[in-house]
Parts: structure tokens; sequence; C-alpha cells
């Protein structure tokens, strides 16, 4: 089969007629046009009633042709069909969703040797360049207007960077990157570090915010082992963080006024760990150092300890990035 993509935007365009956002008034009129597709000249979205040797799928959302390959195009506001046979061809919007994929995956209707294309594309992403960055962490990609493409069993993902470090200061937005970087993995294990928030309602709050925050589908492991974690890993994690899970070696130890060699050899472990990281796993952590100098000794040796341990951990990362006011800067 091959698909001739019309247009790669949502309903309205991008740029978005009238609009004044900064996404829009970046890109010149009918950057990208609304979203159409038709296949074989012939076969045009959504299908019903397809030539003879096409057969239609996933309620109208699917077609298979006569050579046997299959092609999918999921709408923003229609679930991920039942399980079956993998498609060839995803067509998908990812922006509002991506988790979405994920689900794709996990459900066997995807996997790596799948060709994802992003469609659906609007203002909700900032330029094209951060779209490119997203496509890239998802294992999807981005094609013009008028693009033809071939539906064969090819591919788009790229490997998984081993080892992510995210660093950034209070509400800088580190957790929302760390859990867009896997956002569209069918399996990946959140783990959390801190306490559930028992008793204290601020706490309890943002412990809420983030676990409506991830995809439904995700499991979750709270713990402070986080070395031997790393170690038995067999889906991709995320620790979020590695403050807090410093903050509750610090008490296990009851470092804060006595003896810290115990943390530093809690350390070493997880360093240790991290370099010999079996699955892919992204850190977040506090960038602590670059704020008031805390008035007391025990401040001051924590700030120091997760200065060392970020340091550390960016040595041994593939990827290391400073997140300030939502946006990433690459180290």
């Amino acid at each position: 089969m091959k698909v001739l993509l019309t247009g790669t935007a949502s309903g309205a365009g991008w740029p978005e007629p009238g609009c004044r956002c900064a996404s829009c008034s970046a890109l010149p009129p009918a950057h990208r046009r609304p979203f159409g597709l038709v296949v074989d000249g012939a076969i045009p979205f959504p299908f019903a009633d397809p030539p003879a040797g096409y057969r239609v799928c996933a309620g109208g959302l699917g077609l298979a042709g006569p050579d046997g390959s299959r092609l999918l195009r999921l709408p923003e506001d229609r679930p991920v069909p039942p399980g079956g046979d993998r498609y060839d061809l995803v067509l998908i919007d990812l922006l509002g969703r991506p988790e979405r994929l994920g689900e794709l995956r996990r459900a066997g209707l995807a996997d790596r040797a799948t060709t994802v294309v992003a469609v659906g594309l609007d203002h909700r992403v900032r330029s094209e360049e951060e779209l490119s960055r997203r496509l890239r962490l998802w294992g999807a990609i981005a094609v013009p207007d008028g693009a033809e493409l071939e539906v064969v069993s090819g591919g788009t993902g790229e490997a998984m960077v081993r080892r992510a470090l995210l660093l950034g200061g209070a509400r800088s937005g580190k957790s929302a990157a760390a859990e867009l970087r896997l956002a569209a993995e069918p399996y990946v294990t959140y783990v959390a570090t801190g306490p559930d928030g028992a008793g204290d309602g601020e706490w309890a709050a943002r412990v809420r915010a983030h676990r409506e925050r991830r995809p439904p589908h995700w499991d979750t492991a709270e713990t402070t082992d986080l070395a031997g974690t790393i170690r038995a890993a067999t889906m991709p994690l995320l620790v979020d963080g590695l403050g807090t899970w410093l903050a509750a070696v610090f008490d296990e130890h009851g470092a804060w006024e006595g003896d810290r060699a115990p943390v530093a050899a809690r350390c070493d472990d997880l360093v240790a760990a991290w370099r010999q990281a079996p699955e892919p796993v992204v850190a977040v952590s506090d960038e602590v150092g670059m704020g008031v100098v805390p008035a007391t000794a025990s401040g001051r040796a924590f700030r120091d300890a997760l200065g060392r341990l970020n340091e550390r951990l960016a040595a041994e990362s593939e990827y290391v990035a400073l997140v300030v006011a939502g946006r990433l800067i690459e180290l």
C-alpha cells in the first residue's frame, strides 16, 4: 500500500488561523494543513467500503492491503483498539497523550519495527524543533504535508538512552520532562523514593498530582533500595527522585547529626548499580547548589552529598539536562 498524507495537522491547521500564541506566530500561514489521508490513490480515511482485496479493521480505523500490509489511523478522541495483529504503519496524534503509543505497543499492535508517524500536529508543541525532540524519544517521526509513504515493515525507533539524569530546582518541570521521555514505552516502573504524604496534606497533594499525570499502565515501586531496584530491573525505570532518596538515607542511618560514612557507602553502591544498569533508567534530581547556603551543618552536609552524587551519576550518564522553567538545557 501507498499512503498519501495531504495534511498532517489538527483540524484547524498549524498555525491556527488568528492564533497569536508563540508557536503559531513563528510559522508561515498553512505551514501544516488539516489532516488528510488517501491510500493507493483512491481510498480516503475514514475507511468504509474499500475495493476488493482490502479489508477494513479496528472499527474503520485500520486497513489491510492485498499484500498483507496493515495501517492504523488513531485519532485523538478514539481509544486504543483491542489487541490483535501488529500494524506496519501507525498514524497517531501524540501531542496530547503520547502514552497511547505505549498502550499500542503493550497490546502488540505496534512494536519497534512499526513506522509511527505523528499527525494532528498543532500549537500544543512550541516548535518543529521541540516536536522532533519529543518524537525521537518516542520512536516516531513527522513528515511534511504531501508526503507519500509506502507501508512496509521498517521502523522508526532509535535505541533508547540507557542512563538519563534530569536536574532542576523545585517546580522546574523536571519530573514532567522525565515522564515525557518514557511516555511511549509499553512497560515502565515508576520508582517513588519519597513518603506517601500521610499526615501532610501539602505533600499528599504533590504525590496525587504525580500519580494522576502518569500513564495508568505504568507500575509503581515505593522503595529506598535504589541500587537493588536498578540491578533487578526488567523494564525501563523512572526514579523520582534522588533528593528524597538521599534524605531518606540520611534518616535511615541517623546521619543528620551522626556518622555519615553509611550514606557515602549507599551512594557508592547506587553509582555502581547505575553504571551497570541492565535496563534504561531516567532519574530526577534536585540541583541544590544554586540557592541559599543552608544555615545548619546538617543542611550543608545534605547539599554537598547530593551535589557529589549528581556529579558522579552525570559522569556515568549518556544524557544529562538541566530543566529551567520547563525548558531543557542539555549538558
